[in-house]
């Protein structure tokens, strides 16, 4: 039986996973623990681990894995940023989720934007208290408003349609636009200035990276409202408050967050918080956080769990490894995958 642990294990991950897993014949460890260069030593005797989005999967990390065994590291996420592939070439394959439902992560992000709008999470305070004043809670039609959609990926496109079924202008910014589409793509600074809301549904690269700061915060309309349900460090934290305080961005409505990491996920509720900038946007009434939660649906954890266990099997079987991430490709170098179904 092949063995496999899981790092950074929740309730709701281990309920999918042990649901499925006798049909593959899979041994499972669960560890509450992230995975870093401290517990990649747990993964002693185990040939494959499971990661996820917050796991710190540096060159230390890979190194000690690969002394210890382990020849597969699968990500029951898209994201893998967190990742030194240099590492990791020649020694372990890495395969991911590309997709697990779309639907939800765009739903999350509307949910975000009609959240802060409206003002329903004051309301739902008020009237808890048996408070049902309306002083504060107006917002605005989103019918007729501009949304700039940074990523036209499946997230990125599902929720342009569900920003149209409002009735909203959308415009969109790309390094990569889709051909023969009907999505009306702009420059980013022409997206910045138009947009009424802006919603972020790109990866995290070396060219996204803070791809709002201080300079883009300046070009935006007055009181324009951002949206981030992709990577925290798409946003820089301090520009985005100081955008905030000023008056220019008229809210935030963030499910992720570039200091995350020893935070997201864990229950804080008895801790003092040291990291200022995420206190302070907490505080703000205009500011929404969730819990990196986006992809948090019954559909979204049964695909994650299905793929996942697809993946093992392709690497148990010593198959082509489809959803493997390959460090070669786009390097302009010769790609084995090409040949043999693996990066290497």
């Amino acid at each position: 039986m092949n063995r496999i642990c899981f790092y950074d294990t929740k309730p709701y991950d281990k309920k999918y996973f042990e649901a499925n897993k006798d049909k593959y014949g899979f041994e499972i460890d669960y560890f509450e623990e992230k995975l870093n260069s401290k517990t990649a030593i747990m993964a002693k005797g185990y040939e494959a681990v499971v990661a996820f989005v917050n796991d710190t999967i540096d060159k230390k990390t890979v190194d000690i894995l690969y002394e210890n065994g382990v020849r597969l590291i699968a990500m029951r996420c898209a994201g893998y940023n967190n990742i030194d592939f240099k590492a990791a070439y020649g020694k372990i394959h890495v395969v991911r989720v590309p997709a697990y439902s779309p639907y939800a992560v765009a739903e999350h992000a509307m949910a975000l934007l009609l959240t802060l709008n409206r003002k329903i999470h004051k309301s739902y305070n008020r009237t808890r208290e048996f408070n049902f004043s309306l002083n504060g809670l107006t917002g605005f039609d989103l019918h007729g408003k501009t949304v700039g959609v940074i990523g036209t990926g499946k997230i990125g496109r599902i929720f342009i349609d569900i920003c149209k079924g409002f009735g909203m202008n959308v415009i969109a910014y790309d390094l990569f636009p889709i051909k023969d589409s009907d999505i009306h793509y702009v420059p980013f600074d022409e997206l910045c200035k138009q947009s009424d809301i802006i919603s972020l549904h790109c990866p995290l690269t070396k060219e996204t990276f803070h791809l709002i700061n201080e300079d883009s915060i300046g070009k935006m309309k007055k009181g324009v409202i951002i949206l981030n349900t992709s990577r925290g460090a798409l946003i820089n934290s301090e520009d985005l408050l100081s955008g905030l305080k000023d008056s220019i961005i008229g809210g935030a409505g963030l499910d992720v967050y570039e200091e995350e990491t020893d935070l997201f996920y864990e229950d804080m509720s008895y801790t003092i918080i040291q990291d200022d900038i995420l206190s302070r946007m907490i505080s703000m009434p205009n500011v929404i956080v969730t819990s990196h939660q986006a992809f948090l649906t019954e559909e979204a954890l049964s695909n994650i769990a299905d793929t996942t266990f697809a993946n093992l099997q392709e690497f148990f079987l010593g198959s082509s490894l489809s959803n493997e991430i390959c460090y070669q490709c786009g390097k302009g170098e010769a790609c084995n995958k090409k040949q043999n179904g693996k990066c290497f």
